[in-house]
């Protein structure tokens, strides 16, 4: 049996007396898109800083491939495949967007410019300019600051910032909230071109009828805790709805 892309196995993260999330698991396959839902205060997003390495839990293992790791910062999940595009972005507003997708990760010259700093901008722009074309991102102007572009092109270059570092998950995090039709629906077949390239996506949202829409599978968190995963092909929102409220629990279908 071929062991889960990424899993975390009884994660507890505790604030105090708080307890965000209590023996939390998750799962997600190679090839998959899984949804992430639950209700506020469920544990999402704590669950998903630990994931990405931007907190530490209190208890708990986290598995790639079947192998324990431990992310004390962002920059070990990067190492072990996993990007996190949250609600803000975490884009460079003044910057175009091949600064955007190498921020951090500035290729250098060859030879002594490299040695002394100097960046290779032309060679950054292929890349760019390749990602660009692979996941389908329009951009009508690559040189423009991020801040000129719309809502739907600044998630296009998160996105696809993402989706060229990763080699295993992508997370994103509510990647719709803010946008019109058009734009949203323009995301979400990013999102299927993401997968496509041999990424898995793990989807957070509160929409319910997008993520019966984009995702193969729905994990569903309430109270800190995994209390139903769900195959998407039969369900439908009022079962996911029942399920974060505490009508269902402990259900598994398709697995």
């Amino acid at each position: 049996m071929t062991e889960p892309l990424l899993e975390a196995r009884g994660i507890v993260r505790s604030f105090g007396h708080v307890q965000a999330l209590r023996g939390a698991d998750f799962t997600v396959n190679a090839g998959e898109i899984v949804g992430l839902i639950g209700d506020n205060g469920a544990g999402k997003s704590t669950l998903v800083k630990i994931l990405s390495g931007a907190d530490v839990p209190s208890a708990g293992e986290i598995l790639v491939d079947g192998v324990p790791v431990r992310f004390e910062n962002p920059q070990d999940a990067r190492a072990a495949g996993i990007e996190t595009v949250y609600q803000d972005l975490a884009l460079a507003p003044d910057l175009d967007p091949t600064a955007n997708l190498f921020l951090g990760r500035e290729v250098l010259r060859p030879g002594l410019l490299g040695r002394i700093g100097w960046l290779d901008k032309a060679a950054m722009a292929r890349q760019t300019a390749d990602e660009v074309v692979r996941l389908g991102v329009n951009l009508e102007d690559p040189a423009a600051a991020v801040a000129t572009l719309s809502g739907g092109q600044r998630q296009g270059v998160a996105v696809a910032r993402a989706a060229m570092w990763a080699k295993k998950v992508i997370f994103l995090d509510e990647p719709t909230a803010a946008l019109g039709v058009v734009q949203t629906q323009g995301v979400l077949d990013l999102i299927h071109r993401v997968r496509e390239s041999g990424i898995a996506v793990v989807l957070i949202s509160h929409n319910m009828q997008q993520v019966l829409e984009v995702c193969d599978r729905v994990e569903v968190l309430r109270l800190g805790e995994r209390v139903a995963q769900l195959a998407t092909e039969g369900t439908d929102v009022e079962q996911l709805v029942s399920a974060m409220t505490g009508g269902t629990t402990n259900r598994e279908q398709g697995r």
